[in-house]
């Protein structure tokens, strides 16, 4: 399935085909003013990475596989810990640390919405490190109409 990033126009498709079909680390889907959908495939072993985003709340959708969630205050207390498979949701309020890390025996395949935006309209990572270079290089920053917090704290990865 073909995605477009038509944002911040009015866009429709299946997320549940897209996200099982996606093979990417990440690719965002739609870009809109307040919010963005991304797509993600996290390989076997591998993991979102832990990190934190002190002024952007996120909503975690596992469409395949089997991973476990850690949230927490801090990246040394990590208290919250759940096993997540298909149909599970975790909300990360802002500034929260948090990581996903697939345990299971194939890809796992989720979408993620941030609010407010927080990559690059139509950006495609086929690698985690791929989107931490992005992120050093300035490649992947909210385009131009999204509307974002004054002030702008930095994120946080461990």
């Amino acid at each position: 399935m073909q995605i477009t990033d038509n944002g911040p126009e009015p866009n429709v498709f299946d997320i549940e085909t897209a996200t099982e079909q996606n093979d990417t680390y990440r690719t965002v889907a739609w870009s809109g003013k307040y919010l963005q959908v991304t797509l993600m495939s996290i390989p076997v072993g591998e993991s979102i990475g832990l990190e934190a985003h002190p002024e952007t709340d996120q909503f975690v959708r596992i469409e395949q596989g089997q991973g476990r969630a850690k949230l927490g205050p801090s990246k040394d207390d990590l208290s919250l810990q759940q096993d997540v498979s298909g149909g599970w949701s975790v909300q990360v309020p802002a500034g929260t640390w948090h990581d996903v890390v697939n345990t299971g025996d194939e890809p796992l395949r989720l979408y993620v919405v941030y609010a407010p935006v927080h990559h690059a309209a139509g950006q495609v990572q086929q690698t985690a490190d791929e989107a931490e270079h992005d992120e050093e290089t300035g490649q992947d920053e909210p385009p131009e109409w999204a509307v974002e917090p004054e002030g702008g704290q930095p994120d946080e990865t461990a």
